[in-house]
């Protein structure tokens, strides 16, 4: 097997990797104003993926990475073409982050409430955003001679591309949904899976057509096995789901986004960027790769570094494995215990 199909699926797992794991982060913050009813609740949800949203976030950095270095080309033109919506999902992502970081930095319930805005959009937004800029890649834009991109942000925001940014932004929220299920109890717990029930039903619609309308357009057998598995998947996470199986719920929903980024690359693949204005300027493995030293160099980091760091990943969900309750999280203390006390700051 050649290096450059080696490095374009690794740079697929990675994908998988970042969609699989931050997906819940993006669901949790998503579902906040639907899950939790009060401050106590609130504290939990931020609790089960704090001690893992950063490292879920490596993935997509290391995809952005492996790609510079495997196709400069690919690189070049995806993120040239692609700045204004990459733009807005770093914008988003920092904000996002920006509110685990700062929220519990003062004890001020209208201090609090702005940065669960804060969240709730930073995570709205990259999950509707990656849909739409996955499916364009998939299908194909408008690409010159010189692999360039030569559409702009509305070239983008096609039937198809809204259709793929409303399938990931559903399905994140079921698997968040799920994981809120499996790692919390009492009434936060029912409500997730009572969530994940009504979500996993509009999100298999619109995965059905959205993964159909792809397989039509570009797919071929591999990629049509994938979708179909995908599907299979969320059928048997949601029927686990109404049994109270949280476990193997996660389990369908992280086998379903797994499978259909899979199908996905499947569909692309050789290609790395079609181009629908002639596919002879279409990005393939080839034509968009780096020099066969540069791949070898990297092949030899992959197979030194990747154990390392999904072992240390692994340690931290292990360590963290226990679920969450509201008995475990202090009563919140109301703006006015602080009025009249040295020190105390006025808003």
């Amino acid at each position: 097997m050649e290096l450059t199909t080696v490095w374009f699926a690794l740079i697929a797992i990675l994908w998988i990797g970042y969609f699989a794991l931050e997906g819940f982060d993006f669901g949790v913050g998503m579902l906040m104003p639907h899950l939790a009813k009060n401050e106590k609740e609130r504290r939990v949800m931020y609790n089960t993926v704090g001690p893992v949203w950063d490292g879920n976030e490596v993935w997509v950095l290391v995809a952005g990475g492996a790609t510079f270095a495997a196709f400069p080309e690919w690189y070049a033109t995806l993120f040239s073409g692609f700045y204004l919506p990459l733009l807005l999902i770093l914008v988003a992502l920092i904000v996002r982050n920006l509110a685990f970081e700062y929220r519990g930095k003062k004890d001020s319930d209208s201090w609090r409430k702005k940065w669960d805005v804060a969240l709730v959009v930073g995570s709205w937004l990259p999950a509707v955003l990656w849909g739409v800029a996955f499916a364009n890649i998939v299908a194909g834009v408008p690409i010159d001679a010189d692999k360039e991109f030569t559409g702009n942000l509305f070239t983008l925001l096609n039937p198809l591309g809204l259709l793929g940014g409303l399938v990931t932004a559903s399905l994140f929220a079921t698997h968040g949904a799920i994981f809120v299920a499996l790692k919390t109890d009492g009434e936060i717990r029912h409500r997730a899976r009572a969530m994940a029930a009504k979500l996993g039903l509009v999100t298999a619609v619109l995965a059905i057509a959205f993964m159909g309308w792809i397989q039509v357009k570009t797919g071929d057998t591999a990629s049509a096995v994938a979708f179909v598995a995908a599907a299979a998947a969320l059928v048997g996470a949601m029927a686990a789901n109404l049994r109270g199986r949280e476990g193997w719920a996660f389990i369908g929903t992280f086998a379903t986004i797994a499978l259909a980024v899979a199908g996905l690359f499947l569909a692309l693949f050789p290609d790395v960027m079609p181009s629908t204005t002639d596919a002879a300027y279409s990005l393939t493995t080839t034509n968009a790769a780096a020099t066969a030293y540069t791949l070898k160099i990297m092949t030899w980091v992959a197979v030194i570094f990747t154990p390392i760091v999904l072992m240390y990943q692994a340690w931290t969900y292990w360590v963290f494995r226990k679920r969450i309750t509201t008995d475990s999280i202090p009563d919140p203390v109301p703006d006015d215990a602080y009025a009249g006390h040295p020190g105390a700051e006025v808003e």
